[in-house]
């Protein structure tokens, strides 16, 4: 059906691996992965295998959770798109880490769900935080070169006619000159 490699982490690991929940769930414990280290896990790479035929309204969604907390979708794995390296954001372990003498401790899952693929949020959700920090990164380049270039006029902020003009024509210089100079925006 699937299978998952964490990069530098593991070999390929088939569905077998997880505890199946029911026909469209699955669980792998990280505690059995990597005990509490889990939060040291960054990436996953999930994918279908040949002899697996999911509907192409479904999709293979990937889930997170910390101790105590609730799941978090990371992304999924469709026939159109097969496989993917999926960044695995763990959240804060959440208040519910009291234990009673005879409870097993909470552990970090990876949950692994068939879903209709209408109901998901965008599958590229690393590719979305990306451009999100590129787009901030950018923001924040034009406003300290406009702060370079701006009066206060009372509590208004006032720049050249032509700020804009000038902050892109640098930018693109720049970026002409030194290749690595926007991958630095990415990171």
């Amino acid at each position: 059906m699937f299978g998952v490699v964490f990069p530098n982490r593991s070999f390929p690991m088939d569905i077998s691996t997880f505890s199946q929940i029911d026909t469209f769930h699955w669980v792998l414990d990280m505690n059995t992965f990597v005990g509490e280290a889990y939060d040291q896990v960054r990436e996953v790479c999930i994918f279908l295998l040949n002899s697996f035929t999911l509907p192409p309204d479904k999709a293979l969604a990937v889930y997170i959770q910390s101790p105590g907390s609730s799941f978090l979708f990371c992304g999924a794995v469709t026939l159109a798109r097969p496989s993917a390296v999926l960044s695995l954001p763990w959240p804060d372990p959440g208040g519910q880490m009291q234990l009673t003498v005879d409870a097993a401790p909470l552990s970090a899952k990876i949950g692994v769900s068939v879903e209709d693929l209408a109901t998901l949020p965008s599958l590229d959700v690393t590719a979305e935080r990306r451009i999100e920090r590129l787009a901030l990164k950018v923001g924040e380049n034009l406003f300290n070169f406009m702060q370079s270039f701006c009066g206060v006029d009372g509590s208004k902020l006032v720049v050249p006619m032509d700020i804009l003009d000038r902050w892109f024509k640098k930018f693109q210089e720049r970026a002409k000159r030194d290749p690595e100079y926007l991958k630095g925006f990415v990171l």
